[in-house]
């Protein structure tokens, strides 16, 4: 019982995490029609920058949503310096609906190389703010623990936030509407080129958030070449196509679903086998819901 219990905690938890950035993907997709390859890298480097707010503040806690904002400005600038000027000349030649996806790959491996420049290579360590031991019931302990309490809090009140911002707000609708009809939403007075960039910042947050949570979650570490930040976009982008690339609410669903299922791989079947089960979950669920899960039941829904 209490294993099956500990199973599920554990898989909402990394859920959690996993729609954090798949909110990120989704959130670049939806405003640019691009799938940006480069958020891990973008999510490492805001995670360093948290990493040098702890640093000078002692907390964690201040350093997270300063890690936020740093996150939002690099990819605004990214946006701004880069893809714009990519956009605009690639539009017109035989790639250009695959050159931005191949420069994000391109960008993902010169940040790792900025950081390894400024940072080195060796491993940095981040704490855990907070205790990371399990409550017990009884003389069970449970695999949740301050910080995994904390972590899981803070991702659903930010999945939360920026649901509801894109959904239910002006801007929201101006992140959308940029992203299908940039022509009409220009005539309607809508600065497309700047909701872009906006785009771009709040995937950065989000995607700072997600590093900046999972790191004391997992190794504790971080260095230029983690695998743990690759696993993150991995899952993350799988998470993003079950929910629904269309839709934040697909993101946040897809997200928790990639979690429990790999949970319960990793409990009761083989630690082995969890990298694949996410791969394979992907392909049953594009197989019978090619759209993705919110995706399915309408592809522009938010």
């Amino acid at each position: 019982m209490y294993e099956l219990i500990n199973t599920t905690l554990i898989g909402i938890t990394s859920g959690s995490i996993y729609a954090l950035m798949a909110i990120a993907i989704v959130l670049v997709w939806r405003s640019t029609r691009i799938v940006n390859f480069a958020q891990a890298g973008m999510a490492l480097l805001s995670t360093y920058l948290g990493y040098e707010f702890i640093r000078i503040f002692h907390s964690f806690w201040i350093a997270l949503p300063l890690a936020m904002v740093a996150g939002a400005l690099v990819a605004a600038l990214i946006d701004l310096v880069f893809m714009r000027l990519l956009v605009k000349h690639a539009s017109q030649g035989p790639i250009a609906a695959v050159a931005p996806i191949i420069a994000t790959l391109g960008l993902l491996g010169v940040i790792r190389a900025f950081i390894s420049f400024f940072w080195g290579n060796q491993d940095l360590a981040i704490d855990s703010p907070i205790s990371n031991v399990g409550y017990t019931v009884g003389t069970h302990t449970l695999a949740i623990s301050p910080l995994k309490l904390a972590i899981l809090i803070a991702s659903l009140a930010l999945m939360g936030v920026l649901t509801l911002l894109f959904q239910r707000t002006n801007l929201g609708l101006a992140l959308r509407a940029s992203a299908f009809a940039p022509e009409i939403s220009r005539l309607a007075g809508v600065r497309v080129d700047g909701v872009r960039t906006l785009g771009w910042a709040l995937a950065g947050a989000a995607g700072a958030a997600a590093g900046m949570l999972q790191t004391p979650n997992g190794t504790g570490t971080l260095s230029p070449d983690s695998i743990e930040f690759s696993l993150l976009l991995v899952f993350g982008f799988i998470a993003a196509v079950i929910g629904g690339l269309e839709s934040l609410l697909g993101a946040v669903l897809g997200g928790l679903i990639l979690g429990l299922v790999l949970a319960f791989v990793l409990t009761y079947i083989s630690g082995s086998l969890v990298f694949i089960t996410g791969f394979v979950l992907l392909i049953v669920v594009l197989i019978a819901l090619p759209r993705g899960i919110i995706g399915a039941k309408g592809a522009r829904r938010a």
